[in-house]
């Protein structure tokens, strides 16, 4: 029998059709047309209780699956932000964007590097170029819009040592991002994420000069070296680190970095020859030096990690004037977190609730 029948059913020693055949005068004419309109109104009620159940019972049901639904949505939405879009956001008002790139095992890297900048109030213009869809959605999924996805992204997803071929690939994209972002229109400055601020370093990039860096020499400088660039080394070209960089929007910082392009293309990885991104960058520079102008960072702001930390002092001699610490000079994930947690540069462990991302799990 259906529910729609049942509910209208009367005892059976009393015609279901006698309900409707009641006079007026009937002495229980009331109770059954009281029990009418109850009955009809408990059926669509009810009706009404499984039209809406029917509707939302999959959502009801099954959470998971609306939260599945939502992560889909907010997945493809990130695959198609394009750099453009995400250069745009994050500069906002401004005319500077911070860069780094990053992959999946780097994200503590990227976290503790955050908390700095984020002490320095510019956090807002900082843009990660993720290396892989991971890194893509975890960024955003945490801080909406700070995260781009360049394609294609590099196959391999694991933290390549300095010198693999892996480590080529993905930072041999570098110049072609930072290019990019050139012909835009904005400034731009490029980190490594295993840097460290101690201070606020737009002071020091004063001028209109097309190409700022820092030297990656151990031996001191004067505190009042030359900005030019240095002389090349024994291998016919200069020492400049590629792990931080400035630029505006010149002809001369795309000549530099089309250059860079180009000196990756000649001399690509291989196992006789473990090439990485940085005697590109420093031909480049060496090659464009009469048709750029170059600026070279002060050491006493922007040393190199082989300074910093292995020359004590140093450190003590110029303390104050310290602005970006670069570790590197060091190989392997654990050894450089190692080295920060010894000098009181891993923010991580105890301030991660500085930082956009919050506590990555």
């Amino acid at each position: 029998m259906s529910p729609a029948s049942s509910l209208h059913q009367r005892p059976l020693n009393k015609p279901y059709t006698s309900l409707f055949n009641k006079s007026s005068t009937d002495t229980h004419s009331k109770p059954y047309y009281f029990q009418l309109l109850l009955n009809r109104t408990t059926f669509l009620l009810l009706l009404t209780l499984v039209i809406v159940l029917g509707v939302f019972s999959p959502w009801i049901g099954d959470r998971s699956t609306f939260f599945s639904s939502s992560r889909v949505s907010n997945e493809a939405k990130w695959r198609g932000y394009t750099l453009s879009e995400a250069v745009a956001y994050v500069a906002k008002n401004e005319s500077t964007v911070i860069v780094c790139a990053v992959s999946q095992p780097y994200l503590p890297f990227l976290n503790n590097w955050l908390i700095s900048i984020v002490r320095q109030k510019h956090h807002e213009k900082v843009l990660v170029i993720a290396e892989d869809y991971a890194t893509l959605y975890t960024v955003n999924r945490k801080w909406p819009g700070h995260a781009v996805l360049i394609p294609p992204a590099p196959d391999a997803q694991v933290a390549h040592k300095f010198g693999s071929q892996g480590f080529f690939n993905f930072t041999s994209r570098r110049p072609r991002h930072l290019l990019q972002i050139l012909e835009l229109g904005y400034n731009v400055m490029y980190n490594d994420v295993d840097m460290v601020w101690l201070a606020d370093p737009f002071p020091y990039l004063k001028g209109n000069h097309d190409v700022y860096f820092m030297d990656d020499m151990t031996a001191v400088k004067p505190l009042d070296h030359p900005n030019v660039l240095p002389p090349p080394g024994k291998k016919g070209r200069t020492y400049i680190c590629s792990c931080m960089i400035y630029m505006h929007p010149t002809a001369g910082a795309k000549l530099v970095m089309k250059k860079w392009i180009e000196e990756l293309q000649v001399q690509p990885w291989s196992k006789a020859k473990k090439a990485n991104d940085q005697p590109a960058f420093n031909w480049a520079l060496n090659k464009t030096a009469g048709q750029v102008d170059l600026y070279l960072l002060p050491q006493a702001a922007f040393p190199t990690g082989g300074l910093y930390f292995k020359n004590q002092t140093w450190v003590y001699e110029t303390k104050g004037k310290h602005v970006i610490i670069h570790n590197n000079y060091i190989t392997g994930f654990e050894k450089k977190i190692k080295r920060f947690k010894d000098y009181n540069l891993w923010l991580l462990d105890d301030h991660a609730s500085e930082s956009p991302l919050g506590k990555l799990e």
